[in-house]
């Protein structure tokens, strides 16, 4: 992205909080990554999710998250290589994640785009989705408009 993008830093002492601007001839999936970056970056608590492991609580940042899914009657987060349990319902946590990162591929599964390898659409009806660390799960039938419009609205990112 370096090579496609000028940075600069002002330190101004009287700014009381950053100030970020980006100039750019149009809005296209380059500015959009770049706003979602700035806005990923600049998130605090909102951006974690709470979650047990070994009957520790931890705080998972969104960025790490690879999935979430139910298993039996429980919530489960998956990072690239540990799962946590969590407490809150599978709608609650989508409502908090970020809606450029997170996706709802079925009843049971929201996944982070930004942790998908490939999403296989020539399975007859559905989408097939292969994670970065290898880890395959599928979309829902009832599901696949609504993931092809996504990545769409995403225009080749």
């Amino acid at each position: 992205m370096a090579d496609n993008v000028e940075i600069r830093l002002v330190v101004d002492e009287s700014c009381e909080k950053p100030v970020v601007t980006i100039r750019a001839a149009k809005d296209d999936a380059l500015v959009r990554r770049i706003v979602e970056a700035v806005e990923d970056a600049s998130k605090t608590e909102a951006s974690t999710i709470p979650a047990y492991s070994d009957g520790k609580l931890e705080f998972i940042p969104q960025r790490d998250i690879m999935r979430i899914r139910t298993e039996g009657r429980q919530i489960v987060l998956d990072t690239q290589d540990r799962y946590y349990i969590v407490k809150q319902t599978l709608s609650h946590l989508e409502d908090e994640l970020s809606r450029r990162r997170f996706i709802r591929i079925s009843q049971s599964e929201i996944v982070n785009i930004y942790k998908v390898r490939r999403f296989d659409v020539s399975v007859s009806g559905t989408i097939g989705i292969e994670f970065e660390n290898g880890v395959k799960t599928y979309a829902s039938r009832r599901y696949v408009a609504s993931i092809k419009k996504f990545l769409s609205s995403r225009g080749g990112e």
